[in-house]
């Protein structure tokens, strides 16, 4: 019998946020840049197209105007999934439960520039845009119906996004959801047992190793998670324990968007196109509690595997089972450093 290696040999490893395994078959693909790359599209999009409903003076399409807006835009989402009035009440018959959930959803546009994605606007435009976040965050967050915000981009047609201009999302809400609430079990229970931080020791631990970092600066670090289930799936954490992104100092700020462009330009590099994800802010809850374990962080999950046109879905023994991966996170990380 072999001697076991996680780089060559199949094995489950620990997602320590949520307490959740994945698969890991690293035997499958020694290589993962080997096999078919094919050309993705190569469409400039223009600065400004009178079509899109998200452009600066531009009709939406329930009819409101954008103003002429020449910085980050807010406002509440036309056709939100959440409604802040909505009836309270609840439906319980037998095993069938249901609770009305309200909330408010908002649409932040990065850039009055249709063009632009974050890893090409200037790292003055990301620092207002950290702001925004920040202001948004704080002041939704002290609504007395909101115990959640949820800060998320889709980037890419893949990933479900309707408009191509730079934009992302708010949703807030009443409810706690659920990766929320497992992040804020598995930390708790870190505190109560060590007195520290989970994301802090895991940090530590991380840069000690080196195999799975990708990019660092004085106040953040940018990595691919040991239990990643995406294939560059990628985590920005801060190297000071916040429980959310309004305890970020400036010169911390200022390093937080610097690594937003830093890694959605490796991103973009790795198989030189405009490169589609899913990101969110993790931060602690807006209940009124003070939450001392929760250390904030955002994660990116794209789905491309081999090319900018190769992908990864989640399918058959992912669905009915558990998540896996064949590319290691040592082996993405090593891609996107270089």
């Amino acid at each position: 019998m072999s001697v076991f290696n996680p780089s060559e040999h199949p094995h489950r490893r620990l997602n320590i946020l949520t307490g959740e395994w994945m698969l890991v078959s690293p035997h499958r693909t020694r290589r993962p840049w080997q096999g078919k790359t094919e050309p993705a599209s190569s469409g400039q999009l223009p600065a400004y197209d009178p079509t899109c409903y998200l452009c600066p003076g531009n009709t939406r399409a329930n009819g409101a105007a954008n103003p002429p807006y020449t910085t980050t835009y807010v406002f509440t989402n036309d056709f939100a999934a959440l409604l802040p009035d909505g009836p309270q009440g609840r439906l319980e018959n037998g095993l069938l439960l249901a609770t009305a959930e309200t909330g408010i959803c908002r649409v932040v546009c990065f850039s009055p520039n249709h063009a632009l994605s974050l890893s090409q606007m200037e790292l003055a435009d990301l620092e207002l845009l950290v702001g925004v976040w920040q202001a948004e965050y704080q002041a939704l967050g002290q609504l007395p119906e909101i115990n959640h915000v949820q800060i998320f981009e889709n980037k890419g047609a893949i990933m479900g996004c309707s408009n191509p201009h730079p934009h992302g999302q708010i949703w807030a809400q009443q409810s706690i959801p659920n990766e929320v609430q497992k992040k804020s079990a598995q930390q708790a229970a870190h505190l109560q047992k060590t007195g520290r931080s989970l994301l802090g020791d895991y940090l530590e631990q991380e840069l000690a190793l080196g195999e799975r970092i990708v990019s660092e600066n004085g106040h953040v670090v940018a990595l691919v998670p040991f239990w990643a289930i995406w294939p560059f799936e990628a985590m920005i954490v801060p190297r000071r324990r916040q429980a959310d992104i309004t305890q970020l100092r400036p010169a911390e700020a200022t390093a937080f968007a610097a690594m937003i462009k830093d890694l959605s330009g490796r991103y973009d590099r790795l198989f030189d196109t405009s490169f589609p994800y899913s990101a969110g802010i993790h931060q602690r809850p807006t209940d009124g509690r003070e939450y001392p374990e929760w250390h904030w962080h955002m994660s990116f999950y794209p789905p491309l595997l081999r090319s900018a046109t190769v992908k990864k879905f989640m399918v058959g023994y992912e669905m009915f089972a558990e998540p896996q991966r064949d590319i290691t996170p040592e082996m993405a990380a090593d891609m996107l450093r270089r």
